[in-house]
């Protein structure tokens, strides 16, 4: 029987291309690591062990101690990491081999995309709210739901479709999910119908989209199972990927051994209520540790990064950096 409510004509949407929207965001303004050297521990040397101090110097162990021992680091992030421009020093730590995995949200691999294929993302959304055209971009929309539909007929996950439509992108090496699909990194991608601005368009596939972050979210419980003894790091997702994660979590635990011991650590300005409850405290609970940074991403995610790498020292894919 169908519906008795009308429904959104998306066919109808006047939209507008990737030249006319632009982007407020520029891939010139990314940063490009560089082998942190004894400066950095000069800086550090001025940073007493106390309270945010200790915590923060535990959170670089902790990562760094895992990665050495192969126990796997997790990242999961929403779009400031992106828009902040911080993509190359979470590619860095996936090519030294230190983060084995990495998660986002819709609008994650949204800038991700648009930055791999324009070199630019964001858009001023009070200014274009006003007449409906934020999130209309076409290119954005039509290239990211085509490249869901072709990962759902090939029983794909959604990072991976995604990162594999930009592996050969004129930016693909400022893209986190390009970088993951040619490391062999899992990327997983986990969005809710109607909070991205793809969806808005008639070429969403709203079953390719849901079975395809389904996968996604099956293949996130695996890694998790994979991470006994290892770290999860959320770096600004408040909502989506905390909630994701906790479910992911009890899959692990359900099918047997995996997901134990966990040091989990939230990168963020403020403290939201999920990333309290549902990755610093409820997975550490019986066993593990909970650390919480605050600050903003684009100062406190380069001197983590920086950290992390001096007390992990040359590794395997360290002759990227440099």
């Amino acid at each position: 029987m169908p519906s008795r409510h009308p429904r959104a004509e998306l066919d109808r949407l006047k939209r507008i291309s990737i030249e006319e929207r632009g982007g407020t965001v520029r891939v010139e303004d990314f940063v490009t690591p560089e082998e942190p050297g004894p400066e950095f521990d000069r800086l550090m040397g001025i940073v007493p062990d106390i309270l945010a101090g200790r915590d923060f110097r535990r959170a670089v162990s902790a990562v760094a101690d895992a990665a050495r021992d192969e126990r796997g680091v997790l990242v999961m992030f929403g779009a400031h990491v992106i828009k902040c421009g911080l993509s190359r020093l979470l590619i860095d730590l996936m090519e030294r081999r230190i983060v084995t995995a990495v998660a986002t949200n819709g609008a994650g691999a949204i800038h991700d995309f648009e930055i791999a294929k324009w070199g630019r993302t964001s858009e001023d959304v009070a200014a274009r709210i006003v007449d409906g055209s934020f999130g209309m971009c076409e290119e954005t929309a039509d290239l990211m739901n085509e490249a869901a539909a072709a990962g759902h007929r090939e029983d794909l996950g959604l990072g991976e479709s995604i990162g594999r439509a930009v592996s050969d992108a004129p930016h693909a090496d400022a893209s986190v999910l390009a970088a993951a699909h040619r490391l062999g990194v899992p990327a997983t991608l986990h969005v809710g119908i109607g909070t991205d601005i793809i969806h808005q368009h008639a070429s969403a596939d709203g079953a390719a989209l849901g079975a395809t972050s389904h996968t996604d979210f099956r293949i996130l419980a695996e890694v998790v199972r994979g991470l006994d003894g290892g770290c999860v790091v959320n770096v600004g997702s408040a909502v989506v990927l905390p909630e994701v994660f906790l479910k992911a979590l009890s899959v692990a635990r359900n099918l047997g051994a995996g997901g134990r011991g966990l040091t989990t650590i939230s990168m963020d300005m403020n403290a939201p209520y999920r990333v309290a409850a549902n990755v610093i405290g409820r997975p550490t609970s019986e066993s593990g540790m909970g650390i919480a940074l605050r600050g903003r991403h684009e100062l406190l995610f380069p001197l983590f990064w920086a950290g992390v790498v001096r007390r992990c020292g040359p590794g395997p894919g360290a002759e990227k950096a440099g």
